[in-house]
């Protein structure tokens, strides 16, 4: 198992930041992807970004590129996700999830996941 716990959800207006964190424990992360996920009500859930651990290489969702940063701090095992310029439509819940072997779009390609943080942006 690996635990992960995110955190940093919150109400925001349009236009404004949030940062979401993701805590991992349990075992050394070298050979994982991680990942940030979204589902909003009555929809799929749905890639948003990934890193992977050791050389830190990103991808994203071309729906947020340019506005969110994904990002990992090795010492802390957390991974954060920076939103800027939110907008209406990035309401939903936000899932931490992880892999080994490889990033990826597929959220059923993840293993482990998170309990989720909720995320409402206001217009």
């Amino acid at each position: 198992q690996v635990p992960l716990v995110e955190s940093g959800g919150g109400l925001v207006q349009a236009g404004g930041s949030l940062r979401l964190s993701c805590a991992a424990s349990g075992r050394t992360f070298s050979s994982y992807a991680m990942g940030w996920f979204r589902q909003a009500p009555g929809k799929e859930r749905k890639f948003v970004a990934a890193i992977t651990w050791s050389s830190g290489s990103t991808y994203y969702a071309n729906s947020v590129k340019g506005r969110f940063t994904i990002s990992r701090d090795k010492a802390k095992n957390t991974v954060y996700l920076q939103m800027n310029s939110l907008k209406p439509e990035d309401t939903a819940v936000y899932y931490c999830a992880a892999k080994q072997w490889g990033w990826a779009r597929s959220a059923d390609e993840y293993d482990y996941w998170g309990q989720g943080t909720q995320v409402f942006v206001s217009s």
